[in-house]
């Protein structure tokens, strides 16, 4: 059985001429949407044996906080309207493979967060964004705010994906001590 892994969900239509709008969910949406490739959709509900209905990108642009998307054989809003609030997925076989020291949002979600001295810090539970770098949301492990974690190599020190473990070092201002 083939897995799939969520890149977006579509929240609207944009326009009459098959456009929809997608919060993306997913690291590299620029190679992601080109024209060509393939996504599947899944209605939003909790059935996770469903067939995804296999979509090819026609066209992809970045719209405010939005990715646009159209589809082949879809022209009309007509077409895309029942896909609101839908989900975007990837096949596993159309995963690009990563270079050393890439990782896919879904391989660092779910890690664990430990500190040089071997404390642990939290886990992954999101990541943003908002810029020149992404930031790391870190669920504490004890009660306490969430700690952002900047994937810089002055932060960041080691990744093991296979055992779901991160190693950090805490530069000043990161964690708020209670």
């Amino acid at each position: 059985m083939t897995k799939f892994y969520k890149v977006g969900k579509i929240v609207n239509t944009h326009g009459v001429r098959g456009e929809v709008r997608v919060v993306t969910t997913s690291d590299f949406a620029e190679e992601r949407y080109q024209p060509g490739k393939r996504l599947f959709y899944f209605t939003g509900g909790q059935n996770q044996d469903q067939e995804g209905v296999p979509l090819v990108i026609k066209s992809y642009r970045q719209h405010k906080s939005f990715d646009l998307l159209s589809f082949e054989d879809h022209p009309s809003i007509n077409d895309v309207e029942g896909y609101k609030g839908g989900f975007l997925k990837v096949a596993e076989d159309d995963r690009e493979t990563l270079e050393e020291g890439e990782y896919y949002y879904d391989q660092i979600i779910g890690c664990d967060v430990l500190t040089e001295e071997g404390d642990i810090l939290g886990t992954v539970k999101e990541i943003l964004s908002p810029g020149a770098n992404d930031v790391w949301v870190i669920k504490r492990k004890e009660r306490g705010k969430d700690v952002l974690i900047p994937y810089i190599d002055d932060v960041v020190k080691s990744i093991d994906v296979e055992h779901k473990q991160i190693v950090v070092t805490l530069i000043e201002g990161l964690v708020d001590e209670e």
